[in-house]
């Protein structure tokens, strides 16, 4: 496991005023992660503080490196990514939670889509382009996921169809315009689209959203769209 925990800085040796974006790579293909990192490093914003080559490496390593986002191979000797999350966000570790992308090779892999419920902003496929990849490190750390709807359609939408769930009683507290805006974030439409269906502001829907979290105790954006799959609410808002 290598640790490469340094703060970036300025000429005269002092920390850099805007912090880079920390990332711990967890993988078990050592030439995998070397790859990874060249280009990562390669980056102003981004730099890798660690990695780890399987779960128990990973968790032993986020306390001393810090991470703000974790690049996690689902398949991997030793343990995998799914009891990496499932540790991970039970709450075990001291210090905030890093956000998790999965890696995966194949787009319907049920362990990302159990890594997503247990609490990862998103998954990329191994193959994904540098410039996405580096895209969707930027996107989770400002606290957005990295996921479309059609694929947690594609991922959760069968469980759906056999085992609907009742509408939950905290979905009952949403009023009228939080419930319109839920189905349009539901579909995965952005703040600044759906302020445009709505003709009000992106800060009023930043603002929506965030009450939308805070009353079905949901985590992120990524969560919401699970929700509304998982109880049969994704897509409610009608586009006539």
């Amino acid at each position: 496991m290598t640790d490469t925990t340094d703060q970036p800085s300025d000429a005269a040796g002092q920390p850099a005023t805007t912090a880079a974006i920390r990332v711990l790579l967890v993988d078990d293909q050592a030439l995998f992660r070397a790859g990874l990192r060249v280009v990562l490093d390669a980056q102003d914003d981004i730099v890798v503080v660690g990695e780890a080559s399987d779960g128990t490496e990973a968790l032993a390593a986020i306390p001393s490196t810090r991470p703000d986002v974790v690049l996690l191979d689902m398949r991997m000797a030793g343990m995998d990514g799914v009891e990496t999350v499932r540790q991970l966000f039970s709450g075990a570790l001291p210090g905030p939670v890093p956000r998790v992308i999965v890696l995966t090779t194949f787009g319907l892999d049920p362990a990302a889509a159990t890594a997503i419920r247990l609490g990862a902003s998103g998954f990329l496929l191994k193959d994904t382009t540098p410039p996405f990849l580096f895209a969707a490190i930027r996107a989770v750390h400002e606290g957005s996921s990295v996921i479309a709807p059609n694929d947690l359609a594609q991922l959760f939408g069968a469980d759906v169809e056999r085992a609907p769930k009742p509408q939950p009683q905290e979905f009952q507290t949403l009023s009228d315009r939080e419930r319109i805006v839920f189905g349009w974030a539901s579909r995965g439409l952005s703040n600044a689209e759906i302020a445009a269906k709505e003709f009000v502001t992106e800060s009023t829907v930043k603002s929506q959203i965030s009450s939308i979290l805070g009353k079905l105790r949901l985590r992120d954006r990524v969560q919401l769209v699970v929700y509304a799959h998982d109880h049969g609410l994704a897509g409610a808002r009608d586009d006539g």
